[in-house]
């Protein structure tokens, strides 16, 4: 028997069906693996999407996983951590734990949280933050330096006396300048505790500071507030002096210039400045300017019908106007704060003067001597007639004068004349002077001082009861232009020309107030015989 081996056992017919098989056994491989894909993806989707509005994989913050966390989530964890933390403070003795809230820290836990969130939530950003290894957040925290500042030096314990300045004073009672002394004291330096809660505080985790309490010195010290004082007493042993117009000098005193200096500390407070009140100097100096200053005076002169001067009633005098004031005042502020001699003057311009001439009274011829009662029986007839005759006058040719308003009193004549510039306006009036013993003064005067009525009595001479003692009450239309020297209302006499009152200018009651309305304070006044 011969064993024969069949061609399909070699492979040779049977080789289209072998590559039937293969091909679907890759077709089933493609739909298998298909399968598969589709799951997986189906999977990774539903996985990224457990991530949207949340911390991605990875993200930590302050050590903690808080990934799949909401916003509020992790806000809540944050904001929980920060008030626990605890700061343990030593400054010297006394050790105090505090929270972050009171150093001064504030920790936005909403911040912190977004942060967290803030990534990338899309299908591939999650595949890729879930790949890429851990996201740290750190907390937001914020340090108020000026809290700290704060709370450092509240540690210094109250009976730890602070640093005392030293200061100059000027002691009243004894007018002389001196230094109190300062004193040093316990201190710290606030940047420690400053620096120490900038570094720990982002952690939010428990830490310990030391604040060292040390003894500070004043800023201002005694030496210095001492030193100051010398310099006082230099600047007022200096001489300073100003020459007036009239050669006579004004001393500016060390009492002067006490009022008008001052110390305490400079901008800095780190030492003592000596300051000068510059206005009160400008005032000192300008009164004494004004002191200085003559204002000029016309003279006045009587003049007959040939205009020949027969009487001066007032000489004139020039003025004189200080020229250089502010430059005097500058040159003394600059010797107060330089600690310098002052040797300053004066300057000054000369204001001329003129002469106003005026119409002699014309004499009246008498026959023979008249007796006071007979002037004053003469005066009553005749004193109607003579102010109806004036008054007629004034309305025919109505003056028009010009010039200074002043008042003339002829002690000669026992006249009173009011004047603009050279024009007469009113009087003469007949008047009352001094009598003998009590005579009116002469001069050149302005009225200071006016009263509608008063009470004048010379009690402060001569006591109730004493022969020249004299009381009158209600005495009308008062104008005092010299001392108890004025004019004023004598009701009480019948006629007036002659000499007989204490030292005033007495008038009828009419005339005094026509005076007095038309005068008033300032008017000048010339007194002659």
């Amino acid at each position: 028997m011969t064993n024969v081996t069949e061609p399909a056992a070699l492979g040779g017919p049977s080789r289209p069906t072998d590559r039937h098989g293969r091909r679907r056994l890759a077709l089933i491989l493609v739909a298998v693996l298909a399968v598969i894909a589709v799951v997986l993806t189906g999977g990774a989707l539903a996985y990224a999407k457990q991530f949207e509005g949340r911390a991605l994989p990875g993200t930590s913050v302050l050590g903690q996983d808080v990934a799949g966390q909401t916003p509020e989530e992790i806000a809540a964890l944050v904001a929980q951590q920060g008030e626990g933390v605890t700061v343990s403070v030593t400054a010297g003795d006394e050790q105090l734990e505090v929270g972050l809230a009171d150093l001064g820290v504030s920790v936005d836990a909403d911040a912190t949280a977004a942060a967290a969130v803030d990534r990338d939530d899309s299908f591939t950003g999650v595949l890729s933050s879930t790949w890429s290894g851990e996201h740290s957040v750190d907390p937001v925290v914020a340090v108020d330096e000026k809290t700290v500042t704060d709370f450092a030096e509240g540690l210094i314990p109250e009976e730890l006396a602070t640093p005392v300045d030293a200061e100059v004073t000027f002691d009243e009672e004894a007018q002389a300048w001196e230094a109190v002394p300062g004193r040093s004291g316990q201190g710290l330096d606030p940047q420690t505790l400053v620096d120490a809660v900038s570094a720990h505080a982002p952690a939010l985790e428990d830490f310990s500071v030391e604040q060292p309490i040390e003894e500070i010195a004043p800023a201002i010290t005694t030496e210095e507030a001492e030193e100051t004082v010398g310099s006082i007493a230099t600047l007022l042993e200096q001489p300073m002096e100003i020459t007036g117009a009239d050669g006579e000098a004004h001393e500016v005193s060390a009492e002067r210039r006490n009022d008008w200096i001052s110390v305490a500390p400079d901008e800095s407070g780190q030492a003592l400045a000596i300051s000068v009140d510059e206005d009160a100097v400008r005032e000192w100096v300008s009164a004494r300017a004004d002191k200085d200053t003559v204002e000029p005076k016309d003279g006045i002169e009587q003049v007959d019908e040939e205009g020949e001067v027969v009487k001066v009633v007032a000489e004139k005098k020039d003025g004189l106007e200080i020229t250089n004031s502010d430059t005097v005042a500058d040159d003394l502020i600059a010797a107060l704060k330089g600690v310098t001699p002052l040797e300053a003057a004066f300057e000054t311009k000369t204001l001329e003067s003129e002469v106003e001439q005026i119409d002699a009274p014309k004499p009246e011829e008498e026959d023979e001597e008249k007796t006071e009662d007979e002037k004053a029986t003469e005066d009553d007839k005749t004193s109607e007639e003579e102010k109806e005759s004036e008054d007629e006058k004034a309305e025919e040719e109505p003056a028009k004068p010009t010039g200074e308003k002043w008042i003339d009193v002829d002690l000669t004549n026992k006249t009173v004349t009011a004047y603009v510039g050279d024009t007469p306006v009113w009087g003469p009036r007949a008047m009352v002077d001094g009598k003998e013993g009590n005579e009116t003064v002469t001069g050149s005067y302005e009225i200071y001082l006016t009263y509608e009525v008063q009470d004048m009595t010379n009690e402060a001479y001569y006591p109730e009861g004493h022969p020249k003692y004299y009381l009158t009450e209600d005495v009308p239309w008062v104008q005092y232009f010299h001392q108890g020297y004025g004019f004023h209302g004598a009701p009480w006499r019948s006629s007036f020309g002659y000499s007989g009152s204490h030292g005033c200018i007495n008038l009828p009651v009419s005339d005094a107030k026509w005076l007095y309305d038309w005068a008033g304070i300032g008017t000048r006044t010339e007194v002659h015989y």
